[in-house]
Order: C-alpha cells, then sequence, then structure tokens
C-alpha cells in the first residue's frame, strides 16, 4: 500500500486538534499512555533537573511539553510540529506554564536544521513512526543528538513494530483486541487502517542501535506494552567525552 503523504498527515492532525488537546480522548489509542508520560517526564528530569532549554519535537497540541514543565520548570521550550493549529493550540496552553520562551516551528523534522548544542531535553512523542526510509531514520537520530548539549537526554514514546514477524502479528491482535475493548470493532477498524496507510514503525531494538551509532553513551527502555514503548538515550557530558 502507497504511504500517505506528508500533507495527508498534516491535514489530519489539522482536523483534530480537539481530541488531542485532551489527555484521555487524545490518547485513547496508544496503550499504557499515562504512564508513559509520567515515566519520561520523570526519566528526563533525573537526568536533566538543571535543564532550561526543551525541545519537542512533534508536539501535537503540547500535553508533553506541559508536563514536562511540571517537572522541570521554567525551561526555554521549542515545539516542532507539521500543523499550524496544532503548534497555535500548544502555543496557546504554554503561555502561562513557563518563564522562559516559546518557539514554534512549523515544519517537518526531515527538513528543519537543528541548532547544535542547544537542548538539555528533547522529547519525541507519537512522530518518529512516520519516518519511511533507514537514511531517514539514520539522519534524523544523528541530528537529535547532536542538537542535545552534552549530558543532555532524548526520550520516545512511539508506535513499534517487532523485529520478528510471528511476534509482530501476536502484538497487532492483542493491539486489535484493545483497541476493541476501547471502541468496538469499528474503532479497531479504523485505527488499524490509518495505521497502516499512514505508519512505518520501526522496532525498540533498531531504533536504540541507531541511537548507540549514532554516540549516545547510554540508552534505557523504561516501558513496553504490545506496540508501544518509552525508551531513550544519554548524551555524554564534557567530562565523560562522546562515544
Amino acid at each position: 500500500m502507497e504511504k500517505s503523504t506528508v500533507n495527508e498527515i498534516r491535514a489530519r492532525f489539522d482536523a483534530d486538534v480537539e481530541r488531542f488537546s485532551n489527555l484521555e480522548t487524545g490518547q485513547a489509542a496508544t496503550l499504557d499512555a499515562p504512564l508513559v508520560l509520567e515515566l519520561i517526564t520523570a526519566a528526563a528530569r533525573e537526568v536533566a533537573p538543571d535543564a532550561t532549554d526543551l525541545l519537542d519535537i512533534g508536539c501535537g497540541a503540547g500535553n508533553y511539553t506541559l508536563k514536562m514543565l511540571e517537572a522541570v520548570p521554567g525551561m526555554n521550550c521549542t515545539l516542532i510540529d507539521l500543523s499550524a493549529p496544532m503548534l497555535q493550540r500548544a502555543a496557546e496552553r504554554l503561555q502561562n506554564s513557563t518563564a522562559g520562551t516559546v518557539h514554534c516551528i512549523q515544519g517537518d523534522i526531515r527538513e528543519v536544521t537543528l541548532e547544535a548544542g542547544q537542548y538539555d531535553i528533547i522529547l519525541a512523542g507519537a512522530v518518529l513512526h512516520h519516518l519511511r526510509t533507514d537514511n531517514e531514520w539514520k539522519s534524523v537520530i544523528a541530528a537529535i543528538f547532536n542538537a542535545l548539549k552534552p549530558g543532555g537526554c532524548f526520550w520516545i514514546s512511539d508506535l513499534v513494530a517487532q523485529d520478528t514477524g510471528p511476534v509482530n502479528r501476536l502484538m497487532e491482535e492483542r493491539y486489535k483486541n484493545y483497541l476493541t475493548s476501547v471502541g468496538g470493532e469499528a474503532y479497531s477498524k479504523h485505527v488499524m487502517a490509518y495505521i497502516e496507510k499512514e505508519d512505518s514503525p520501526r522496532s525498540v531494538t533498531y531504533q536504540l542501535e541507531l541511537m548507540r551509532s549514532a554516540g549516545f553513551r547510554q540508552v534505557e527502555i523504561l516501558h513496553k506494552n504490545t506496540c508501544f514503548a518509552a525508551f531513550g538515550g544519554i548524551k555524554a557530558n564534557q567530562a565523560e567525552g562522546d562515544n
């Protein structure tokens, strides 16, 4: 099946701002979403408690940044998203949540130029599964590593694939059953159809290997349930030197 274009993906999110502004309705299709949000923000706080600069890739309506600011207040926040309405909503929700600056960039992470050594914390929630080729994955992970300050950290929450076909099919069936329990069979078919059309998830091991190759000193898996996972990497500080 031919995958959705960037413009088609952007249009879907442009039309769904209200749902994604609500933590419950916006994440109904994601397993363990509240737990993952808590784990990622807590891990980022533990690694970078004195962080001053945050980058949220695929920020949507700003849920991850808002939660991150509860853990580490006052940061300067840079938000990247394909959707202008999503960015507008995120900026509105953040305007009274930090004493730092809020900078919005509408664009595709494959095309946005990230300044080297700028961020203490980088978040990517439900966005990297839109990458297509191995070269895109390598390029984006390398750019994210380069954009981190020494000692900074990068955390991913995303839909993931499995490395072996039988296990992948098992996890897909379990996910379909979950979706049916949430919204019925029609809802399950709807979600699985747009995943097939729009998404290109890779496994956790694939992504962790890319992160190690890019230079991350340490990688961590925070949580995995069926087709969803939370994990990340830490860049060496200046004393340790980069790998």
